[in-house]
């Protein structure tokens, strides 16, 4: 990654020719290590710049704004004094593995002045450049040549550790690669690719989760482009549903392992290695078994079905979620919140298009699943969720829960 950055932006090129210690987060921040500045006791000591970059395709990159994050204290002067005009403030910054020696303490904001008029910088040459002179000229004044930013040092970095094969920068920008990283090492395992199944897909394919394994037996049909995710080419029709978004995510991420097979209590080869499991099948006789398997391998896992009716004319129904975890599943299957037989009255089984409805009963699931990993607050834990199509309502078995 390194060397292809560095190759296809002659701004970070540059910088790299000059000596400065150039590397990259895997998180995706520029990262100059080997800054020379002052103390307020005008000792030397050396931080590191930290600046986030967006991703602009084919390799190229551009700066987010003109501001850094600085590992350091507040750089002084040869008076003694903070060097002013700085802006910014005091901040933490979660970084990855790759920069464990870098401590992010603080943010600085400061444009350049041209002709008496501030302006943005040109590109992260002129923004690194800047940002040393100020930090490091009182350094190097005091310290002369022992005070040199331009080590020319090499840091090993990289982003072995990402399953997508374009990188995730909307994490950087929003400053939350710590909690992305949560599900680095989580395999997913989604048993049911039909309507709300292709939805968690989906959702789930954009996390940075170590591998994804999906299961449908099923052939994708006309009826299943109107209850899934992405576009519809006729050349996929009649052709399995492990097949189809097999090839529409191929080319977002590695990990992505989809097989035309039916799940029952006989698949766990299937599922060694699994942390977490989705279930989406629309037969609560298709339940049982599954279910069987995933207790004896301890597998923690989320099922989601949904019920409709129609009585006085409009569509009715419930969506439901339900969170079996490894203590409490056995509770949990005693509790009958999963039907584990077939409702010959349910208006989903004759294939009626409601792919919202999908979308949102994935979009519950996969949010429950993200709140039991620690990436959403989680203020209720709850492990049944009910959401009513009438009253646009969500209630949880959480709610009636007593100390």
């Amino acid at each position: 990654m390194f060397h292809v950055l560095v190759n296809r932006n002659e701004d970070l090129k540059r910088l790299v020719e000059k000596g400065y210690a150039l590397a990259f987060d895997d998180l995706h921040y520029i990262v100059v290590r080997d800054v020379p500045y002052l103390d307020h006791e005008l000792k030397l000591q050396w931080g590191a710049i930290v600046s986030k970059f967006i991703d602009k395709g084919d390799d190229l990159v551009a700066q987010e704004d003109h501001q850094i994050f600085f590992a350091g204290s507040h750089p002084h002067g040869l008076d003694g004094k903070p060097i002013p005009n700085l802006g910014g403030g005091t901040t933490k910054l979660a970084l990855s593995d790759t920069s464990k020696d870098i401590v992010v303490q603080r943010s600085f904001s400061n444009k350049p002045i041209v002709t008496g008029q501030k302006r943005d910088f040109a590109n992260f040459f002129e923004k690194i450049e800047s940002y040393v002179t100020i930090f490091s000229g009182p350094a190097i004044d005091l310290y002369k040549d022992k005070a040199n930013p331009f080590t020319f040092r090499v840091v090993e970095s990289g982003n072995a550790d990402s399953p997508f094969k374009f990188r995730d920068t909307l994490s950087s920008r929003a400053e939350i690669g710590d909690l992305a990283a949560r599900f680095k090492n989580d395999v997913i395992a989604i048993i049911g690719l039909g309507g709300t199944g292709a939805y968690v897909l989906d959702f789930i394919v954009k996390t940075p989760v170590r591998e994804i394994r999906g299961f449908d037996k099923d052939w994708y049909f006309v009826h299943n482009a109107f209850r899934s995710p992405g576009k519809l080419d006729v050349s996929e029709i009649g052709k399995s549903k492990a097949e189809i978004y097999h090839a529409r995510y191929d080319n977002f991420r590695t990990g992505l392992n989809l097989k035309q097979k039916f799940v029952d209590d006989a698949c766990a080869e299937d599922f060694k290695g699994v942390t977490f499991a989705f279930v989406c099948v629309d037969k609560g006789s298709s339940r049982s078994g599954i279910f069987d398997l995933l207790t004896r391998l301890r597998i923690p896992f989320i099922d989601v079905g949904m019920g409709l009716k129609r009585k006085d004319g409009p569509l009715d129904g419930m969506l439901r979620v339900t969170n079996y975890s490894v203590e409490r599943v056995r509770e949990l299957r005693e509790k009958g919140y999963a039907p584990l037989t077939d409702d010959p009255d349910d208006l989903y089984r004759t294939n009626i298009q409601i792919g919202e409805l999908n979308a949102l009963n994935a979009c519950l699931a996969v949010v429950r699943f993200k709140q039991l990993r620690g990436f959403y607050y989680d203020e209720l834990s709850p492990c049944h969720l009910l959401f009513g199509v009438g009253d646009l309502k969500i209630a949880s078995d959480a709610e009636t829960k007593t100390d």
